[in-house]
């Protein structure tokens, strides 16, 4: 769990702030083991329920906290990439799919021996096709339509 470090107004002062935080920030304290909330509150900290978020490679996220109502939430305050972090992200997805399209092709290399058991290797050929023209695919790097492995 994720807590943020109020200041004496209680404002936020740090987020994420953790138990660990807490001790570390705090050396001449000797803190039970086990951490309470109500320990937590003495020292300005509070819990934060954490909030997913939609990753997109278009944009940038910073992880903050508010005050909603008397709860703390998580809070993901978003703005655009730049021209380079896009292409720098869709470099690194593009290696990501082809990484796994390469695991896909050497997981069935065993059905292109001379000495295979398969009987209709024509269904593997046009699988492994099927593989190789991945990155020639319209959505690529973005949306990728695996093709179906045949049994």
């Amino acid at each position: 769990m994720f807590y943020a470090k109020l200041d004496a107004d209680s404002k936020l002062e740090r987020y994420p702030y953790t138990l660990t935080d807490l001790r570390r920030d705090n050396p001449q304290t000797s803190f039970p083991r086990t951490i309470t909330e109500e320990i937590a509150k003495a020292f300005n900290c509070v819990p934060v329920t954490q909030v997913a978020y939609t990753d997109n490679y278009t944009k940038n996220y910073v992880r903050s906290a508010r005050n909603n109502g008397g709860t703390w939430e998580e809070q993901w305050i978003e703005s655009d990439a730049t021209d380079d972090q896009i292409a720098e992200r869709t470099t690194a997805i593009s290696n990501d799919v082809r990484y796994e399209r390469n695991q896909k092709l050497s997981d069935c290399d065993w059905t292109q021996t001379n000495d295979s058991p398969v009987k209709d290797e024509s269904k593997w050929t046009t699988y492994r096709q099927a593989l190789r023209d991945v990155p020639t695919q319209s959505g690529f790097p973005h949306t990728v339509t695996w093709p179906t492995k045949p049994t």
